[in-house]
């Protein structure tokens, strides 16, 4: 059987995309770091709309601890594989370069490239034997244009779009797509603390983007119809930058 894999899936835009390719049929495998109520709860709302769904609780930016938890959940599923892996997890700690302390920057860069480079290679191996595969990076508009106070995010979101476009071109012709989405400001606990009256005034169509509407490329990306895009980034911004 098939499964989908979403890294940090129990908020936010991770949490949507769960949801959504659940709706597809595929069983979803959450994956969070440390919100058990918050992860437990994205389950439930899953097997109650009728789909699949389980938890697998490991620190994206721990190549041990991935190793461990991917190891042993291949063990418990010897005839399954993650057809579709979503690299969600990222947090942010904004601060003026100049101010910037090593663990905000360490912190923000390791979650989500290392967590590509980890949980990706880990899981390459089974979609390149099975002659198919999607991997979806949620990356930022942070890492298409830069935003101040932003140096940390901008860059690891910056250097997964390399990734992005570098691993689309190895995995290809194995039936692997590896594809981008840019969110702009999309309302979810990670953008709670910006002023969304203020800049929705600078986005074009007037307000912050919805989890769900990310959601729905990510689902798209993910199923048959998408097969000849690969190598792409495919911002959701609502025209702030284009």
């Amino acid at each position: 059987m098939k499964y989908a894999l979403v890294t940090g899936g129990s908020r936010g835009i991770g949490k949507a995309i769960a949801l959504r390719l659940a709706q597809t049929g595929l069983p979803v495998i959450v994956n969070y770091c440390s919100n058990d109520e918050a992860a437990r709860q994205t389950v439930a709302e899953i097997e109650t709309a009728g789909g699949k769904a389980e938890l697998l609780k490991f620190d994206v930016s721990d190549g041990e601890a991935i190793e461990a938890a991917l190891e042993a959940w291949e063990t418990a599923h010897p005839d399954d594989y993650v057809s579709v892996l979503v690299n969600n997890a990222g947090i942010r700690r904004d601060n003026l370069l100049i101010f910037m302390q090593n663990e905000e920057w360490r912190e923000v860069v390791d979650t989500p490239l290392n967590g590509f480079f980890f949980v990706t290679r880990r899981l390459l191996k089974n979609m390149l034997a099975h002659r198919g595969g999607r991997v979806i990076n949620i990356v930022s508009l942070s890492g298409i244009k830069g935003l101040p106070g932003q140096t940390n995010y901008s860059a690891a979101k910056a250097a997964l779009i390399g990734a992005t476009k570098a691993l689309a071109q190895e995995v290809a012709k194995r039936k692997v797509t590896v594809n981008a989405i840019a969110p702009g400001f999309i309302a979810t606990d990670m953008t709670k603390d910006l002023d969304e009256k203020e800049l929705s005034k600078l986005i074009p169509a007037g307000r912050f983007g919805r989890p769900e509407e990310v959601a729905s490329l990510a689902a798209f990306l993910a199923g048959d119809e998408a097969a000849y895009i690969t190598g792409q980034v495919i911002q959701i911004n609502g025209g702030l930058h284009t």
